[in-house]
Parts: C-alpha cells; structure tokens; sequence
C-alpha cells in the first residue's frame, strides 16, 4: 500500500527501516505522550516486524504506515490506524522525529489517511486521543477538521501517573463537508 502526497510518500515499512524509527523511537521528547516508553533498537525492530505481520491479515485491520519525505527519500515517523469494521470506524495515530515538527508533515500525512479511510474502507468515522499537554498533537487534529468530542479526566495510567485525555473525531459526511468547501 502506498499513498501520496505533494510532499510525502506513505508505505509499508521494511524491516531495515527500524535505524530510522528507532531515532525518534529512542528520543525522549518524542516519546513523552506516547503508551510506550522509549523504545531500544530491538524493540523499534520488533514493532515494525508486528507491523508487517499485521499488514498481511485479512481483512486488513492495522494500517501502520512509514512516512518517507520524497524529496530526499528519508523516513521521518508513522502514520496509522487501526480499524474496527463492524463499528465502522477507526482510531487514527502518528509519530514524527522531532527534527520535523512544526512543517505540516503531520497534519499531511493523517489527512492522506483518513482520506483513505473515508473514500476506500467507507468508514463512518475517525477517531483520535491524546494527552491535553500535548498541545501540538490536538493542534494537528483541530487542523484536520475533527472536533473535541470529550475531556476524559484520569481515564488512563501511562508512566506512573494518571493521565487526560482528549478525544477527537471526524465523521464521514463532516469531511465530505470539508472537501466541498475547499473547491
């Protein structure tokens, strides 16, 4: 699978491409809201080995994807969502090193995702969460047109502490919307 952008190219990862997830995986920065700790370099090369196993289930319910700059052909983060058919919808993720925070990659590369996930897999809706301190990542959800559905206090303990979150989402016809009024 592969998707396009002006800037971006999404693919499936390979198995050599944990040297560059591991640079942002082992950065603490970056990982500071993620589910998991930073990762050492078998654990970055033991997720993108999940990733590839997930990738050849049918029906196809992870899409886990590199986002790989086409100028210089350099892997900067992920792109993801795990789909739930029966509930038609799916929960949307990304992840990207730190020296490319701040450009719109992000944002780039989740709204050629969830176009994916509304025009091919006919979802209803795209969900996403995060940590309310993790102002950057519910910025680039804002930007993709999706609405705060909820403020879940301490619904989860990541790290030691019980954390909040943010609950975003997007409907199907509510981008429909959004394509419209961008002609």
């Amino acid at each position: 699978m592969e998707l396009h952008t002006s800037r971006l190219l999404l693919r499936e990862f390979k198995e050599e491409d944990w040297h560059f997830t591991h640079l942002y995986e082992s950065h603490e920065e970056v990982m500071r809201y993620q589910t998991s700790e930073v990762r050492s370099s078998q654990e970055s090369l033991e997720y993108i080995r999940h990733c590839l196993e997930e990738a050849e289930e049918y029906p196809r319910t992870l899409f886990d994807l590199a986002i790989v700059l086409k100028k210089t052909d350099m892997l900067i983060g992920r792109v993801g969502m795990k789909v739930d058919y029966d509930a038609e919808e799916a929960v949307l993720w990304y992840i990207l090193n730190q020296t490319y925070w701040n450009k719109g990659y992000t944002t780039e590369a989740a709204a050629a995702l969830m176009q994916y996930g509304f025009e091919e897999l006919h979802l209803h809706r795209i969900w996403a969460d995060c940590d309310p301190r993790n102002i950057g990542s519910y910025r680039i959800m804002e930007k993709l047109g999706m609405r705060r559905e909820a403020h879940f206090k301490e619904n989860i303990f990541i790290k030691g502490a019980w954390c909040d979150s943010y609950v975003y989402a997007l409907l199907d016809y509510e981008w429909k919307n959004q394509l419209r009024s961008k002609i």
